[in-house]
């Protein structure tokens, strides 16, 4: 059992890789408050944030869930590889990237104003994304 749990579980080093990049993130993005990492079964495996108001552990078993249906849908349509959703809402916005890394595939959650720039976060998150999926290329 623990070998399983071993194998399913993302190593420190890449777990602080992908923290880093989210830390750039928050502290690099205007209107950015919050960032997690999440496994693909819904476990957060590392967050940095400005305004903590937020049950994280609840946020990665549904974020994820999101993430599976949408490709499920995608799917459904014939379209590959969900890369982002994004949630504009009143209040602000809620952006799910989908970090295919190889051997521990992530969910970034970024929470944010509703005045964040859109086009400069997204470019962000794929920057961050490509750099988490490199250093889980053995």
């Amino acid at each position: 059992m623990s070998q399983f749990l071993a194998y399913r579980t993302a190593s420190k080093e890449l777990v602080q890789i992908a923290k880093i990049q989210a830390n750039d993130i928050l502290l690099s993005i205007r209107g950015v408050d919050y960032v997690m990492l999440c496994s693909t079964d819904g476990f957060e495996l590392a967050s940095v944030h400005k305004k903590d108001n937020y049950n994280s552990a609840k946020l990665a078993a549904v974020s994820s869930s999101i993430l599976a249906m949408v490709g499920a849908f995608l799917n459904e349509i014939q379209l590959n590889g969900c890369q982002n959703i994004t949630f504009d809402a009143e209040n602000g916005k809620a952006i799910l990237t989908s970090i295919p890394a190889p051997h521990h595939p992530m969910v970034m959650v970024t929470l944010s104003s509703k005045d964040v720039l859109l086009g400069q976060l997204l470019y962000s998150l794929k920057q961050a994304s490509t750099a988490i999926v490199k250093a889980d290329t053995p």
